[in-house]
C-alpha cells in the first residue's frame, strides 16, 4: 500500500530516515529549487528515488485541498514496530524507558504535535491504540514536520492492557487529568522509567486507562480558560519529564 507523503519538511525527514520504500518524488516545476527543497533533491538522488517535474496543477488534483508546498513523495505505508522495538531503544541508550502513550486521539493536528515533541525529547517509543483513534496518515506525518520518520510507533491492541504489560517490567504509568486528585505537574517526580499517557481530546482519559494509572499529573492554571488541548498539555509534561532527566 502506497502513501503520498506532502510538505517540505515531511518529506524531507521521511527521505532523511528512508525507513520506508521511497518509490518518486514530484516537484512542481514552478518552485525554486534552492533551500529545503535543493535538500529534499539531493537526498531523494542519493537514496536513487526518481524526481519528476510537474505542473502544480497535477499537485493540486492528487492532493485535494492541502498545502502540499510543491513537493509529494510516493511512499509506502508506515512502518509500525513492535512495543517491544521501543523498549530495546532504551537499553540500547542505557536510559530509563520514556513512552508517550495517547488514548483515543483523534485529531492529526494535535496527535501530529505530540509526536513532534516526542521526537525532540528523545522518546523511545509512541503507543497508539488500534481502534478510534487516528493512525500515521499522511496528514499526521505533515503536521508533526516529519518526526513520524524518526520514532518507534507501536499500534497496539489494547491500551489498558499495556498498561498492564509495561508496569510488570517496572514502568510508571503516569495519567495527564485535570483532576482533584492529581499532582501538579511541576511537583509530581518523573525521573523514572516512564509511560506518559495523554487522553483524547475533550474527554480527557478512559476510564478504565484512568484507574490502571499509578498517578495522575495536571498542569496548574492561572488563567479564565479551563484547560489547554491535548496537544499543548502534553507537549509540557513531556518536556517537563525529560528536562528532570537531564537536569539530574
Amino acid at each position: 500500500m502506497t502513501e503520498q507523503l506532502y510538505g517540505r519538511n515531511a518529506v524531507r525527514e521521511a527521505l532523511r530516515a528512508r525507513r520506508r520504500t521511497l518509490h518518486r518524488l514530484y516537484v512542481s516545476s514552478g518552485v525554486q529549487e534552492t533551500g529545503v527543497m535543493a535538500e529534499i533533491i539531493r537526498l531523494a538522488s542519493e537514496a536513487k528515488v526518481n524526481v519528476e517535474r510537474v505542473e502544480r496543477q497535477v499537485l493540486d488534483r492528487q492532493l485535494r485541498e492541502v498545502n502540499h508546498q510543491g513537493v509529494m513523495l510516493q511512499a509506502e505505508a508506515y512502518p509500525y514496530v513492535e512495543l517491544e522495538a521501543c523498549l530495546e531503544l532504551a537499553g540500547q541508550r542505557q536510559e530509563p524507558v520514556m513512552l508517550l502513550l495517547l488514548d483515543h486521539l483523534q485529531d492529526p493536528q494535535n496527535v501530529g504535535t505530540l509526536l513532534r515533541t516526542a521526537e525532540v525529547v528523545g522518546v523511545h517509543g509512541v503507543c497508539l491504540p488500534g481502534r478510534r483513534a487516528v493512525e500515521i496518515t499522511p496528514a499526521v506525518v505533515n503536521a508533526s514536520s516529519g518526526a513520524t520518520e524518526h520514532l518507534n510507533i507501536a499500534m497496539i491492541g489494547n491500551l489498558a492492557q499495556t498498561i498492564v504489560e509495561l508496569q510488570k517490567g517496572g514502568v510508571w504509568i503516569v495519567g495527564l487529568e485535570d483532576d482533584a486528585n492529581a499532582q501538579d505537574l511541576d511537583r509530581a517526580d518523573l525521573n523514572m522509567p516512564l509511560g506518559l499517557v495523554v487522553g483524547a481530546e475533550g474527554a480527557g482519559l478512559a476510564r478504565l486507562t484512568r484507574e490502571r494509572c499509578d498517578f495522575l499529573v495536571r498542569l496548574p492554571m492561572r488563567g479564565q480558560i479551563a484547560s489547554l488541548n491535548a496537544a499543548v498539555a502534553g507537549s509540557i509534561a513531556l518536556y517537563s519529564a525529560w528536562r528532570q532527566r537531564v537536569e539530574r
